[in-house]
Parts: C-alpha cells; sequence; structure tokens
C-alpha cells in the first residue's frame, strides 16, 4: 500500500534533545596555501617558454602561420603568466602572423 509523508513525519524535531545541527565550517579545516616552485624557477621557465613561443611565431611569419602563430599565442601566453615580457612580444607577433595568413595572403 501506498502511504504519503509529510513533511512533518520526515523532518527532525526542532527542539528534541537528542537532535544537534552541524555544519560543514566546524568539519572542515582551511586548507593551507602552498606556493610550489622558486621566483627562480618560475623566471627561468618563463624565459624559455618565452623563447620557443617567439621562435614559433616568428616561424609562423613565413610557414603555416595559424598553426604555428596559433602555438606561439598559446605559449606566449603560458611564458607571460610566468613573467617574462618576451611572452607579450610573441603573442603579438602571433596573432599579427594569422590576421596576414588569413586575410593578406589568399589575394597573392
Amino acid at each position: 500500500m501506498y502511504q504519503e509523508e509529510t513533511a512533518e513525519e520526515i523532518a527532525a524535531p526542532a527542539r528534541d534533545e537528542h537532535y544537534r545541527e552541524e555544519t560543514a565550517a566546524e568539519i572542515a579545516a582551511p586548507a593551507p596555501l602552498v606556493r610550489r616552485g622558486s621566483d627562480e624557477e618560475t623566471e627561468t621557465g618563463g624565459r624559455g617558454l618565452a623563447y620557443s613561443a617567439l621562435a614559433l611565431s616568428i616561424l609562423s611569419l613565413f610557414i603555416l602561420p595559424v598553426l604555428f602563430g596559433a602555438a606561439g599565442i598559446i605559449l606566449g601566453f603560458m611564458a607571460r603568466r610566468r613573467g617574462s615580457a618576451l611572452g607579450s612580444w610573441a603573442i603579438g607577433i602571433g596573432v599579427i602572423s594569422i590576421l596576414v595568413g588569413i586575410f593578406i595572403l589568399p589575394f597573392f
């Protein structure tokens, strides 16, 4: 047989001495913020990525502008996030290469 339950039958009584509410703030401890790697590693890694991105972006001016330009832009963003200013140059050259490859080269 089917018996319908109402909210009063399901919910625990509000003033019961055995009923204690527990929240997530009481259970979970705050996670500590741990920074991985040192500043020197980050700067060195950013510089290597930036040179790779710049090389890909310059190469994209001559060969496969959409493919190499997009790769140069992605690596440029990664290098810029790690603190290298050359990443911005790679992004700019990659964008120019893609624009030239899509809009200007088809006319030649």
